[in-house]
């Protein structure tokens, strides 16, 4: 079944199987193509109380709140796709169980730019780069050994710099990747730290992924699309039964 609507984006291909004896139920969710971000329910006075382990990440590296409010907001107003895909990482990775905790457990600071200031590590509408304990290495890496990821090749032709590369295998669409640039470290809070760069890939099959999103996005200069992220997310995620994807903005 293919998912369209005049004036909405369409929602991708979605296969159904017809019994005559046993109903199916078909989860949609189609955007209007001019729909923007809204993001008053993630406001940055409401993030200590309602996300405090998201706010602390976010903060840490700040020179005081205001700082780390300001530069926030900068996303709001002036980057609201890269602001959206921020949420829409932060919410995957708090769904993901690992052995021990989630990914976020382990990340320690947002990179808001490049050490060399050529903004090569800042935040963009379709990955972020952060610091994170280098235990979370090892905690993907069994996950993976327990057929929750599935690591990448030569994670470097797609991710320059990366030493590895794994991707969450639990949807059709709309998965985690994690990949790790063990090169860059840095200590945080006693703890040291590696390079982690989450993003999340519209199709499950490197192939599919290669030709029709990086290829795609090469030639034509775009970048994916965090409205296309949480569409494919949040279908997939109603297909396998699992809470509903929830990032704490709309998009009206």
């Amino acid at each position: 079944m293919i998912a369209s609507a005049d004036h909405h984006t369409q929602a991708g291909a979605t296969p159904v199987i017809v019994q005559r004896a046993l109903p199916q139920t078909v989860d949609l969710m189609l955007l209007d193509k001019n729909a923007t971000f809204q993001f008053a329910n993630a406001r940055w006075s409401d993030l200590p109380q309602k996300y405090p382990e998201i706010h602390s990440i976010l903060a840490r590296g700040a020179a005081s709140e205001v700082d780390a409010q300001e530069r926030y907001e900068n996303l709001m107003e002036n980057r609201p796709a890269t602001l959206a895909c921020l949420w829409n990482l932060m919410t995957a990775m708090r769904d993901i169980d690992l052995p021990s905790g989630t990914p976020l457990t382990y990340l320690k600071q947002l990179i808001w730019a490049d050490i060399q200031e050529r903004n090569i590590f800042a935040p963009a509408q379709d990955r972020f780069y952060a610091y994170a304990d280098r235990a979370l290495v090892s905690q993907v890496q069994l996950a993976a050994q327990q057929n929750e990821f599935a690591p990448e090749l030569d994670p470097a032709a797609f991710h320059k710099g990366a030493t590895s590369s794994y991707k969450q295998i639990q949807f059709g669409e709309a998965n985690v990747q994690l990949t790790f640039h063990e090169a860059d470290t840095q200590i945080i809070d006693g703890a040291e730290c590696v390079v982690v760069e989450p993003d999340i890939d519209y199709y499950k099959d490197l192939l599919a992924h290669a030709l029709l999103e990086v290829l795609v996005n090469g030639l034509s200069g775009t970048l994916t699309n965090p409205k296309d992220v949480y569409v494919l997310r949040w279908i997939a995620g109603r297909r396998a039964g699992v809470p509903e994807f929830n990032p704490p903005y709309t998009i009206e």
